[in-house]
């Protein structure tokens, strides 16, 4: 639940289904004390009844299109009398309900409420529509705080974790730098995670895909240096042991630099 001030005017905005729904009963109140009687009249407009059937068409697909034609018929008779109950009950529509208690009354969709305020003032319109635009953005900005603060946590659990991962590669003993392997692919994997693209698959069976497929995003930067690093490394004409030790090297100063990049970004 949220409130704007609108004119003077305080109205209730809250989230039913994933939608916003204003307290258009609030809204009344910017032009009287018998907010029910303003509401009810309104209802008994016909282009308020086709405006409201059609939003149910397009957003509601359990709405009942006969009664709404029904009232659609009876609509501008000095007899006929509509109130948010009977809409309800009847069509089974979403887009208004009543809610009782503490800050209840009847609530619309914001694009009914933002109809009825313009039927309202045109000016009361304007104003609701620019405070609610306001509290949409502070929205954003809290949710957007919290998301970096979950993700810190996240980080600060990854970088902390040692049982999970080791984050800083291990310097390679002289008889893994003493090995020839298969391909440059290996080379590489083994200088960043310490073990061929082979041994990944027989240490994870119940795993799909390779072992960059599960590489954090500071290894998959580390690894891309690493495979231009290596390019280099072989136009240079170095022997493949001396690239590994090389790499190895690199990778663990890499991995050092992009852990302090992150726990930096933590503390912000």
């Amino acid at each position: 639940m949220a409130k704007i001030n609108v004119k003077d005017t305080d109205v209730t905005i809250i989230q039913q289904g994933g939608m916003d729904y204003v307290s258009i009963t609030d809204i009344a109140r910017f032009r009287t004390n018998e907010p029910n009687v303003v509401i009810g009249n309104w209802m008994r407009n016909r282009n308020t009844i086709e405006y409201l059937g059609m939003w149910e068409y397009l957003y509601n697909p359990d709405f009942k299109p006969l009664e709404f034609e029904g009232f659609k018929r009876e609509a501008g008779l000095h007899a006929f009398t509509l109130s948010p109950q009977k809409w309800i009950e009847k069509t089974n529509a979403i887009g208004i309900f009543s809610k009782s208690g503490r800050n209840g009354g009847t609530f619309a969709h914001k694009d009914i409420a933002f109809k009825f305020a313009s039927w309202i003032s045109v000016e009361f319109e304007l104003y609701i529509v620019k405070e609610f635009q306001r509290l949409k953005e502070e929205e954003q900005k809290s949710l957007g705080w919290s998301v970096k603060r979950e993700l810190a946590k996240i980080n600060y659990r990854i970088h902390t974790d040692a049982i999970k991962q080791n984050l800083i590669p291990v310097e390679l003993t002289p008889q893994q730098t003493s090995i020839i392997y298969a391909s440059e692919a290996d080379v590489l994997n083994v200088a960043l995670f310490g073990i061929t693209a082979q041994e990944w698959r027989e240490t994870n069976p119940g795993l799909k895909g390779n072992i960059r497929d599960y590489a954090t995003i500071n290894e998959l930067i580390c690894l891309s240096n690493m495979e231009n690093l290596n390019a280099v490394f072989i136009n240079e004409g170095l022997l493949q042991r001396e690239r590994l030790i090389k790499l190895n090297q690199i990778a663990i100063q890499q991995m050092k630099v992009l852990q302090e990049v992150e726990g930096r970004k933590m503390l912000k």
